[in-house]
């Protein structure tokens, strides 16, 4: 029997809706062309056009290079990060927009040296082209040895955090600490087996991953996070989402890193005890999981935290350092934290610090709360690091007294 249907209700689009959305998208494409152009603009200026009077070809050259980044760079972020995430077209994004990041950091140093030069007179007629090549020295050295920075196994970080409430029986407990992976378009799986033995050599009593753990879904990672499967951890290994789940299918990699053994703490906790004493581990979902529409995903500490005994000390697992007033007004003594990179190449460390409290490193917040920040074990994007080195990181929690690095 045919059942009739009934028609297709038409939304009706507000008076003027279309003439905003098209608004909107002129906005957007007027911001994103305006950074660009902000960004090559000093670049070339520096390079070729300041006065430094290279041959017609050279000059010719290098401004094609620029103008051919401005126009294909959209195209190949979109492709490379949009729905099709083609893998070539991310690491030429990527890779050329750390290159640029540095020239344009480097020229503008550059361009402020030339007037300061010119101001007293000094270096004539071949300053600006004696400015552009050391600008594009400076930077072509920093690019090869951020890139190295960049892949090669984090040297490990060692750091004695004392917690108060720290019972006798966990005192000198090893917590090795892993974030910002990102598993990525650069096929790492070699890399992340070496920074797993690393690890194993730590001799860790918990292991913490704080988050961003690729960029792409669990199929498309499934060799590089391979390696995590075979971490050793004799109390516990404990996994938090960060940002970048939230984009690449976050309940799976809570189910593949599960599926590797180790704990997702989605909004829940676990306890570990050692000598008689105990130590609540806590995590909880990144602060943009609510906003991600994934049912049942948000930063929610109430929920981690039930259930917990209130007086046993909390080591609590946050992807992103900003949640640490939360942790602070519910008494957590120790938050761990990633998502900074410490910058990851300089000076954008400085644009880190309006987001987020800190950038790297052990802080304070109140009475009770600390909070360890890792500048990450991996790297987003640009295949670089400048000033900003990966890290392994290995907390010592000791009982009382003051905290310290090395």
């Amino acid at each position: 029997m045919a059942v009739a249907r009934p028609e297709a209700e038409e939304v009706p689009v507000p008076p003027g809706g279309g003439a905003r959305r098209r608004r909107s998208l002129g906005r957007r494409l007027a911001v994103l062309v305006l950074v660009l152009v902000v960004l090559g603009f000093p670049p070339w200026w520096t390079l070729f056009g300041s006065g430094a009077d290279w041959p017609f070809p050279v000059f010719l050259g290098g401004t094609v290079v620029i103008a051919a980044w401005l126009v294909s760079f959209p195209f190949l972020m979109v492709a490379g990060h949009g729905a099709r995430r083609v893998d070539r077209a991310a690491r030429v994004a990527d890779t050329s927009l750390g290159v640029v990041w540095v020239l344009f950091t480097w020229s503008v140093l550059g361009g402020l040296v030339d007037l300061v030069l010119s101001g007293v007179g000094v270096g004539g007629a071949e300053r600006a082209r004696i400015v552009a090549v050391a600008v594009a020295v400076v930077s072509a050295g920093l690019l090869a040895w951020g890139h190295y920075e960049a892949m090669r196994v984090p040297r490990v970080k060692r750091v004695d955090v004392h917690v108060p409430r720290l019972g006798g029986g966990l005192d000198g407990t090893r917590v090795v600490v892993l974030a910002d992976t990102h598993y990525g378009p650069i096929d790492r799986a070699g890399w992340s087996a070496r920074v797993t033995e690393a690890v194993n050599a730590l001799d860790a009593d918990v292991v913490v991953h704080a988050g961003d753990i690729a960029d792409g879904t669990p199929a498309q990672r499934r060799e590089q996070s391979a390696p995590l499967g075979t971490v050793r951890a004799r109390l516990a290994k404990v996994y938090v989402t960060g940002n970048h789940e939230y984009g690449s299918e976050a309940q799976g990699w809570l189910d593949r890193m599960a599926d590797l053994g180790w704990e997702p703490l989605h909004n829940r906790h676990v306890v570990v005890e050692r000598g008689g004493d105990a130590l609540v581990l806590a995590g909880v979902d990144d602060v943009t999981a609510e906003s991600s529409g994934l049912a049942g995903h948000r930063a929610n500490l109430l929920g981690a935290l039930a259930g917990a005994d209130p007086d046993r000390p909390v080591l609590l697992v946050a992807h992103q350092p900003k949640y640490v007033p939360q942790a602070a007004a519910a008494g957590v003594d120790l938050q761990v934290s990633g998502h900074t990179h410490g910058g990851q190449i300089w000076p954008f460390n400085f644009l880190v610090r309006i987001d987020q409290p800190v950038v790297h490193g052990l802080s304070r917040h109140g009475e009770r709360t600390q909070l360890y920040t890792s500048r990450g074990t991996g790297f987003w994007g640009p295949p670089f690091r400048v000033f900003a080195p990966s890290e392994i990181t290995l907390l010592t929690l000791r009982s009382g007294g003051t905290s310290a690095t090395a």
